[in-house]
């Protein structure tokens, strides 16, 4: 059985993987006038006075908003929230499996930017932190950074802030496996959605200074005309003396890190021969 046949049968066994369970049994009248009403109203009136008693009362403290708008999914592009579902229920097990923090699916039936900002900044009271998940560029930038400017709690896009961790990670030890400093090492990044750039920008940050990216056209290069801003950002890392460089085959010429995040079969075996 292939493992897309064993997930399909277990994701219809299981009806999804998460479930909602109470902390405590209600197994009597005290208990549950404790849990809700009358007793719940003493807490609700103490969070009233002191905001910040939200993490210390309820799952505020330990619970995470997994949010996606399906525009970006893995590598199958945009399908929607519903087909974005499983995979946000798949982050939400492993935020629990992992680092034993509660997180909860929230995919939206919207892929406006400003209705994504809303609607976050709205649910937020209930969550700790937000993770953004799947949302195509270069709407995820603005999103990312106008939430992570307007609320109070960790906001992270997941494409961007982990898969650059990871990648920086690998190339740290690559690098000194080969002896080579990240200012002498030629890297080419190709792909320029929201991974892409998260990863060029995080070796722009650690010391990289030989940086080509390329996305669907081709190089990214301050001739081009069709760049967004943070495009034109990148294209501005290109040394001068790197020149008459327009396609990936070019770019690959003399370079030391290939690094794909783009769709596959784009490197062919001559290409790094």
């Amino acid at each position: 059985m292939s493992i897309d046949q064993i997930s399909l049968k277990l994701h219809k066994k299981l009806k999804g993987k998460l479930e909602t369970r109470s902390k405590i049994k209600i197994s009597n009248k005290k208990i549950l006038s404790a849990v809700y009403t009358p007793g719940v109203a003493a807490v609700s009136k103490a969070i009233a006075v002191d905001s910040k008693l939200a993490k210390l009362y309820t799952i505020k403290g330990n619970t995470i908003a997994v949010i996606s708008d399906g525009s970006a999914v893995l590598g199958l592009g945009n399908i929607g929230p519903l087909a974005a579902l499983p995979v946000m229920e798949g982050k939400a097990a492993l935020f629990k499996e992992f680092a034993n923090l509660d997180a909860f699916p929230i995919c939206l039936e919207t892929q406006d930017t400003e209705e994504i900002i809303k609607t976050v900044k709205n649910i937020s009271p209930v969550f700790g932190g937000i993770n953004l998940e799947d949302i195509s560029a270069p709407r995820c930038f603005e999103i990312e950074k106008r939430l992570m400017a307007e609320l109070d709690i960790p906001v992270m896009h997941d494409d961007q802030r982990g898969t650059a961790t990871v990648v920086l990670a690998a190339l740290i030890n690559a690098l000194k496996i080969k002896k080579l400093k990240f200012n002498q090492a030629r890297i080419v990044v190709n792909g320029a959605g929201a991974a892409g750039t998260a990863v060029a920008k995080a070796i722009y940050a650690y010391g990289g200074t030989q940086i080509i990216v390329c996305d669907s056209h081709g190089v990214i290069h301050s001739e081009r005309t069709d760049l967004t801003p943070e495009k034109k950002m990148m294209a501005g890392w290109l040394k001068p003396e790197i020149k008459n460089i327009n396609t990936l085959e070019d770019a690959l010429v003399g370079a030391d890190i290939f690094v794909g995040v783009s769709k596959a079969n784009l490197l062919t075996p001559i290409m790094i021969k």
